[in-house]
């Protein structure tokens, strides 16, 4: 296993993953639009046709919530018909494929951190189209690796790290939510884990074990208030903005599509499968902070 399909070209993930894969001895190659769409059959084919790869992450996927509640048909298309078409690809050639999803599959009800083998409950579209596509992809590939992820930010594209900088250097007082929790997760972190879970399956082969979901975010759990009070300590050393961050519920930033408000996702599968953990989220946001900010 040497060559990898990297979908999503430009997005978060994968351009963490345009620098984690070479790390571990693996050739990247970067897909996405216009010469990539799940809409068009065809250039999926073409994409594997020049890639010829070995194995397949996928990270396209939309990932607008709130607008996800009245385009659903669209979203579906993008996050479920598109990874059963890549996961026919990738079964039609015997290879894995790693498919990314989201803490947003689940209703976050349960009070403690969510297991693999919970059942799932979507509250709004976003969370039901991801839901279809892990299904999609295990029943299309055996050798499909699920694996769930939350809070993404990275030094590019649209994320909260780098909107709270953003508002933050335009109002001195900022409100954010402190009761929906989770664990910020930095798309370099999560880029690396992807890689290490490749190099594993290259090292020893496929296994059984290694098909199904896993959940895989960083170590340490955080309210998005706590996450955005966080990011402005790391960023203020740094010359970034320093404004006040007032604590709000849920109810008093009301959007249109629900979000779980405990998303927390307990990763000792991933670590017992595979020997991959990410880091804390402190020490991504350290990550992110710096690539960002520092010249």
């Amino acid at each position: 296993m040497r060559r990898i399909l990297v979908t999503g070209r430009g997005g978060q993930l994968a351009t963490g993953l345009e620098a984690a894969l070479p790390a571990q001895g693996f050739e990247a190659f970067l897909f996405g639009q216009p010469e990539f769409e799940f809409d068009q059959p065809d250039t999926i084919a073409a994409a594997f046709a020049a890639a010829r790869p070995d194995a397949v992450v996928n990270c396209a996927a939309w990932t607008a919530v709130d607008a996800a509640e009245e385009q659903e048909a669209a979203a579906f298309m993008a996050n479920a018909i598109g990874p059963a078409l890549v996961a026919r690809h990738c079964a039609a050639l015997g290879i894995p494929l790693v498919q990314v999803s989201t803490d947003y599959v689940f209703d976050g009800r349960k009070g403690a951190p969510y297991v693999e083998d919970d059942a799932p409950n979507p509250l709004g579209a976003y969370g039901r189209t991801k839901l279809a596509g892990e299904w999609a992809a295990l029943a299309t590939n055996p050798r499909t690796i699920v694996m769930r992820t939350a809070w993404v930010y990275s030094p590019v594209g649209n994320n909260f790290l780098r909107t709270m900088l953003r508002v933050g250097a335009e109002r001195p007082v900022l409100r954010v939510v402190a009761d929906q929790q989770g664990s910020p997760t930095a798309a370099p972190d999560l880029a690396d884990a992807i890689a290490g879970v490749l190099a594993r399956v290259r090292d020893g082969g496929w296994q059984d074990q290694h098909r199904g979901v896993f959940h895989a975010v960083s170590g340490g759990f955080t309210t998005w208030h706590a996450f955005a009070r966080a990011i402005f300590d790391a960023a203020a050393p740094l010359g970034g903005p320093r404004p006040e961050v007032q604590a709000i519920t849920t109810a008093d930033y009301p959007t249109r599509a629900a979000r779980p408000a405990d998303g927390r996702l307990d990763t000792s599968r991933l670590a017992t499968t595979f020997g991959v953990a990410l880091p804390r989220w402190e020490q991504g946001l350290d990550r992110v902070t710096k690539a960002l900010l520092v010249p």
